[in-house]
């Protein structure tokens, strides 16, 4: 399976497959967002609290799985390096922004299943959610500007 990963990826960059797949699976968890938040406008709070939790199941495994594992090699490892200053200039940015989105986007999900006890509970929710809504946007834009950096740009892509 995992030479399955390394091989060639689909897109018609120097990425892998697995690169390939994270990038449409990002684009997937932000197509679900947006999904969700268009049933909140709408008024359909149910509907969209359960597409949200999809998102943010489908976003943590992505994070976890595909996006940390790289980011300790390639990043904190520097294996393969060293490389430009623009490639980890642009994966610290992406990481810092994608932090605050994975952890705020995950407890306002808990928030609300009503999953954080009381005192973490915030009134406003509308606030919060709109922030980890915007927060994963451009999360998600800063995502392709990596895979554009690590894959089109420099000469020494990453391999992972």
């Amino acid at each position: 399976m995992i030479e399955f990963l390394h091989s060639p990826g689909f897109l018609g960059t120097h990425a892998n497959l697995f690169a390939d797949l994270t990038l449409l699976l990002s684009l997937l968890v932000l197509l679900t967002f947006s999904i969700g938040f268009s049933l909140a406008i709408k008024g359909r709070y149910e509907t969209h609290k359960w597409v949200q939790t999809a998102g943010v199941i489908i976003n943590v495994i992505l994070v976890l799985w595909l996006m940390v594992l790289p980011y300790r090699n390639l990043i904190l490892r520097d294996e393969g390096g060293p490389r430009e200053a623009i490639f980890y200039q642009v994966t610290m940015l992406h990481a810092a922004v994608g932090f605050f989105a994975f952890f705020l986007g995950s407890f306002v999900v808990l928030r609300g299943h009503k999953l954080v006890p009381k005192f973490l509970q915030f009134k406003n929710y509308k606030l919060f959610m709109r922030t980890a809504y915007g927060l994963y946007l451009a999360t998600t834009i800063l995502g392709l500007w990596l895979y554009y950096t690590w894959y089109v740009v420099i000469e020494n892509p990453p391999i992972f």
